[in-house]
């Protein structure tokens, strides 16, 4: 009998490190990357007044300048809000990708740097870098493992509602 073809949630901690090494990072499962006391995010400039669940919905509201609203960043690999200070890095990127680098005080990211994100990931053709992990029935699988023998092809599915 052939096992379920699942992704236990267990994996999902190293899925997510590996998809964050192929977007070229050295990362954490949360789509950060910390180095030496520095941490980064991607995500998108959000309004404040949007929740975590209308900007999973990408709703327009989130999107638009709205009076007493503050630009916020939403991380989608957490489904997370964070605020950001001082506004003014984020001011003009509303809707914008962006990678925000700081240090998190609470839910408050300290901004050091904002950088528009041009394009995510490797670019195509580009070989992927070498990894390790284990499979949805707990076999370690590296990207020689996987090579089959015309190369191999990595999909990645933006956002899996796991």
């Amino acid at each position: 009998m052939a096992q379920a073809n699942h992704f236990p949630l267990r994996d999902a901690a190293l899925f997510f490190a590996v998809i964050t090494l192929l977007c070229g990072g050295t990362g954490t499962a949360a789509g950060q990357t910390i180095t030496a006391n520095h941490t980064a995010w991607s995500g998108v400039i959000l309004n404040s007044g949007c929740s975590p669940d209308e900007a999973f919905a990408e709703a327009a509201k989130c999107t638009q300048d709205a009076p007493g609203a503050k630009l916020a960043l939403y991380d989608d690999t957490t489904r997370q809000m964070f605020a950001l200070d001082p506004q003014d890095k984020a001011a003009g990127h509303l809707g914008d990708s962006v990678r925000v680098s700081g240090a998190l005080d609470g839910n408050t990211i300290r901004v050091s740097s904002l950088e528009l994100l041009m394009a995510i990931g490797l670019p195509v053709g580009r070989k992927a870098p070498p990894f390790s992990l284990r499979d949805q029935f707990g076999n370690p699988q590296t990207l020689e493992s996987l090579k089959g023998p015309r190369g191999t092809v990595l999909l990645f599915f933006r956002s899996a509602d796991w």
